[in-house]
């Protein structure tokens, strides 16, 4: 446990679940609420996959350059306009980096070892001070095993589907449910079953799934846990 500059305790927060599952909007929630620094450790892979894709790279072909590209990007997550950015290298990179496209690719290029060793590193150095909500994957069992609040979230893959669909519409993006349903299911099996660094549920981690919850609902649960954990 750290102490902020104000003198209080804070915490680190490993939000881990499938894909949207609802933890990008949580823990940005999350940490707004208690002040803490939000890292969005998905858009760090999407970042990858959005370069390797500029740089026509194939994840198949050519993983050992993807895993070189990795290596030389710099990460920064800045405010803008009150919400917080992935910045690569200085770019700010939010927008391109949330299309399908790269979304679909991101899982492949998460896989790539040498990709998920440069990105360990920087997601810890994030991390090194408390007072973080991180969530991901594979934050509570491998980037932050340490974490003091650990959380699983997670929903049925229909209504993950659900809200995937409805964030594509809002987007301009119409696609069919029934399809999204079948992108979420190849997803988790894909997460859960590579060889590096797999979806899963850390012993200690709190399981919370938001099916007939509001977003304020699940960031009223979290804050809660939280914290119950500094205030110890």
């Amino acid at each position: 446990m750290a102490r902020d500059k104000a003198g209080g305790n804070t915490c680190r927060v490993a939000i881990d679940g499938p894909a949207g599952s609802g933890k990008s909007t949580v823990a940005r929630k999350l940490a707004r609420r208690l002040g803490y620094t939000y890292v969005d450790s998905g858009a760090m892979y999407r970042a990858v996959a959005y370069r390797a894709l500029q740089a026509g790279l194939d994840v198949n072909d050519d993983a050992d350059k993807i895993a070189d590209l990795a290596a030389q990007l710099h990460f920064e997550f800045r405010p803008v306009d009150g919400q917080p950015h992935l910045f690569v290298d200085g770019e700010d990179v939010e927008e391109a980096i949330r299309t399908p496209e790269v979304g679909n690719l991101s899982s492949p290029v998460s896989a790539i070892p040498g990709v998920r060793q440069h990105l360990l590193a920087a997601q810890r150095q994030m991390a090194k001070e408390a007072g973080v909500v991180m969530e991901g994957r594979d934050i509570g069992t491998v980037v932050l095993p340490a974490a003091e609040v650990k959380i699983f979230l997670t929903a049925s893959v229909e209504e993950r589907a659900r809200r995937r669909q409805q964030q594509l519409r809002e987007a301009g993006i119409q696609r069919d449910l029934d399809e999204i349903i079948r992108e979420q299911q190849e997803r988790d099996r894909r997460d859960s079953s590579r060889a590096v660094a797999p979806l899963r549920q850390a012993d200690d981690a709190k399981k919370v799934i938001t099916d007939d919850m509001t977003e304020d609902e699940v960031v009223n649960v979290l804050e809660k846990l939280v914290r119950e954990v500094v205030e110890r």
